[in-house]
């Protein structure tokens, strides 16, 4: 793709709507400096591998795939490194082999990478032994430290945040593509954590299974190139409009719109409303676009999303995130399933079964119950059942590392462990462990 960077060609109805969620620069000059100087760089991702992703997309919307998206809640400048990446990757290229072969379905790998710096929040400020600051909004905003220094929005983070995603990306183009991601790896990605962990050894008998059938099939003289590397996109919540517009680029050989920082881009529950400026953006770009869909979201909410984000009704364009809660699940999706379907339009269902199930424990831990994630996946796989449409995938917040920030679980997390490796920035993930557990009974719901 070549780019054209004259602003003539930019996204710009967005511009004259309001706009949700949106730092509060103290100096409009120098955001200005960054913007122009974000325009004028290289593409993070090609136009023409977001058409690949809606393709894939596609599949999901017709019932031929399951998507599995998950990654960190926030993403963290200081966690720029081949041994963090490689363990968020280490545990979707599990979670997918899981799925492949105990579901027997193609699986569409999208991580949550190389751009979730940004985090909507509830509330504008954060108050602290009565001392009251700007609420932390990820760290392409500002800073986590409680100091009023750290917590002033600064532009200059937007471009840290396109470097660190452009090392990310570097990174993980590496490990998917060098050997890494062969599934003749399966044993090797499960060698640190088989011994210590219930759901590292049923990972591994599953390991073997895939063995023996690679090596059956090896023997029968096939050994397709797809077993030795995988097809893995970036998503990111498109929530910084400065950022996101700056990114977007004419493609040469379609003259259409694309967002370059990411193959996906979603729009946040808090962001999407109908006459906000976060619609008006994604409706101009050609990616695959996500929309979070809380307990809230009316039928008619929904089928106007479709006819601004998806007026052709092309699968693999439009995806809806529902995010509802474990005890709302059941009773708020039958109805928007229903309309939709009815409608005619072709998207994507996909569960995100964290957002819903969160509170805060006793000791001040923003918290989630792994019963209540795994229950809101079941009732979005009842939901779906029960209407004969296609539950298309769940998108999940959650880490590589052995973080005790969601409790349950197979290796089970109590509250009173929270403490003891509470390390995300924004929202409670799921560790390792938690991870490989959801894709074991994912994949029992999916084959039911």
């Amino acid at each position: 793709m070549s780019v054209n960077p004259d602003s003539s060609t930019r996204t710009s109805a967005w511009r004259d709507l309001p706009a949700a969620q949106q730092p509060d620069y103290p100096d409009a000059e120098a955001l200005r400096a960054v913007v122009a100087d974000l325009e004028s760089y290289p593409p993070l991702v090609f136009a023409g591998e977001c058409d690949q992703l809606r393709a894939r997309m596609a599949a999901v919307a017709r019932g031929e795939a399951f998507l599995l998206q998950g990654g960190d809640c926030a993403e963290a400048f200081d966690q720029v490194s081949a041994d963090q990446i490689r363990a968020k990757l280490k545990t979707l290229l599990q979670m997918s082999a899981v799925l492949q072969y105990a579901a027997a379905v193609p699986v569409v790998k999208v991580g949550r990478i190389a751009g979730q710096y940004s985090k909507p929040r509830s509330k504008p400020t954060e108050v602290r032994d009565g001392v009251t600051l700007p609420t932390y909004r990820g760290d392409s905003v500002n800073g986590a430290d409680f100091t009023a220094e750290a917590r002033v929005p600064d532009p200059e983070r937007l471009r840290r945040m396109y470097h660190a995603s452009a090392a990310t990306l570097n990174l993980v183009r590496g490990f998917t593509t060098g050997g890494y991601a062969d599934l003749r790896q399966v044993h090797a990605w499960n060698q640190d954590f088989v011994r210590n962990s219930a759901s590292g050894r049923r990972y591994e008998a599953l390991a073997r299974e895939i063995d023996n059938a690679l090596n059956f099939m090896r023997a029968c003289g096939a050994d397709p190139a797809e077993f030795h590397s995988v097809e893995f996109y970036s998503s990111h919540e498109a929530l910084l409009l400065a950022y996101e517009s700056a990114l977007t680029r004419t493609d040469s050989r379609t003259g259409r719109l694309y967002d370059v920082s990411a193959h996906m881009v979603w729009i946040g529950e808090r962001t999407r409303q109908l006459d906000g400026a976060h619609i008006a953006f994604a409706s101009e770009i050609r990616n695959p676009i996500g929309v979070k869909l809380g307990p809230t979201t009316t039928p008619e909410e929904a089928l106007t999303l479709i006819e601004r984000l998806d007026p052709d009704r092309e699968p693999g364009r439009l995806t809806f995130i529902t995010r509802m809660g474990a005890d709302r699940i059941r009773d708020r999706l039958p109805t928007l399933v229903e309309k939709v379907t009815a409608s005619g339009a072709q998207v994507a269902w996909v569960c995100d079964p964290m957002h819903g199930n969160t509170f805060e424990a006793a000791s001040g831990h923003k918290t989630r119950r792994f019963d209540d994630v795994l229950d809101e996946v079941k009732g979005f796989f009842e939901v779906h059942k029960g209407l004969g449409t296609h539950p298309g995938g769940i998108h999940v917040e959650l880490t590589g590392d052995d973080v005790t920030e969601c409790v349950g679980g197979g290796d089970e997390i109590f509250v009173d462990d929270l403490h003891q490796r509470y390390e995300t920035a924004c929202d409670p993930r799921l560790n390792r462990s938690q991870s490989l557990d959801l894709a074991f009974l994912v994949a029992e719901m999916y084959r039911a």
